[in-house]
């Protein structure tokens, strides 16, 4: 005998509205009835007829991730995957899809127009690498439930979700200050990097607080890869007066930084510290295994989760925050020094 919406209700000792409103996502239910309901439901082998569901409440339970992709894209973005491998834990815990499309900013207006006119998705998640004024225009038009993952560069109506990068340049200098550093360089990406550049404006800010400066000679800034890490360590090496620690904006850089250092024979981190940001594999693989400031992406993506089914129950709903504090992870790359 298949068992019925009454003896989940029954078992969990609530009504069979309150278990509908459950399976629904409706109405005002509290965690512990929502849990106790679901565990129930599991407990039992209910498995809702989700097809009829979605049809009564117009719903597809689809909820659609625009981003940029293509060959390599793990390589050198590997936090995309943990960001998206976090939004489809929170979502699917609701009974939601998530669904990725590669896309570009040039295409997305279309693309997402037609989608939500066809009713094909629920909510949309936006990387702000696809975002611009024109689909800003459009989300809000339409009152689409959406959020970006990243502050967009240009004054908007969107959601966003962002980590606190500035904060995890004052984290990394901190770290450096304590463990006795005191003449720093930072090599980082270009002047339209925002992510870089709100990381040294972190730096800079602490640094300025304990009347410390960075030589303009130790301030060295290009692509933001391997080939310029070493480049840009090269031409740090060629001064008189070396730093006894370099900040690396990202891993791509720390790796040709490390590269260079070993070449002329600085041993890391006897004679140079070395310290940079997000836990990619990079910095574990490197020897000496690299300091970093890091951020739990994967915990990222589980908020942007939580946000945007927030936002397919409330659709006014304003979402404009940094999640996930970073912190330090500290390894071989740094030392105390003794003053």
């Amino acid at each position: 005998m298949s068992v019925t919406i009454r003896d989940v209700a029954a078992a969990a000792h609530t009504s069979a509205a309150t278990v509908s409103k459950v399976m629904n996502g409706s109405g005002s239910i509290s965690q512990a009835t929502i849990d106790r309901v679901e565990q129930v439901m599991r407990e039992l082998g209910y498995h809702p007829n989700a097809r009829a569901r979605n049809f009564a409440r117009q719903s597809t339970r689809t909820i659609l991730f625009l981003t940029m992709l293509g060959k390599n894209a793990g390589f050198h973005n590997p936090h995309m995957f943990e960001i998206m491998s976090g939004m489809e834990e929170a979502v699917a815990k609701k009974g939601y899809l998530l669904c990725v499309k590669s896309i570009s900013a040039e295409q997305a207006c279309e693309f997402v127009e037609k989608i939500f006119d066809s009713k094909e998705a629920d909510g949309l998640v936006l990387h702000a690498s696809v975002v611009s004024p024109a689909l800003d225009e459009l989300v809000t038009v339409k009152a689409i439930p959406h959020i970006v993952i990243g502050n967009p560069d240009f004054p908007s109506h969107f959601s966003w979700i962002d980590i606190d990068n500035r904060l995890g340049g004052e984290l990394a200098a901190k770290h450096l200050l304590k463990c006795g550093y005191r003449s720093l360089a930072f090599l980082g990406g270009r002047s339209e990097d925002r992510i870089s550049g709100h990381r040294l404006e972190g730096v800079l800010s602490v640094l300025n607080e304990h009347d410390v400066l960075i030589p303009k000679g130790n301030l060295r800034q290009g692509d933001s890869d391997c080939d310029s890490g070493y480049a840009r360590t090269e031409e740090l090496l060629k001064q008189r007066e070396l730093p006894d620690a370099v900040i690396c904006a990202n891993n791509y850089i720390a790796y040709g930084c490390v590269m260079a250092l070993r070449e002329h024979q600085i041993r890391i981190p006897e004679e140079m510290g070395v310290i940079t940001f997000d836990e990619y594999p990079l910095s574990r693989i490197l020897k000496p295994m690299l300091t970093v400031v890091d951020i739990d992406v994967f915990d990222m993506g589980y908020q942007t989760g939580k946000c945007i089914l927030s936002k397919i129950r409330k659709p006014n709903l304003t979402v404009r925050y940094y999640s996930t504090l970073p912190s330090v992870l500290e390894r071989e790359s740094t030392r105390k020094i003794v003053q």
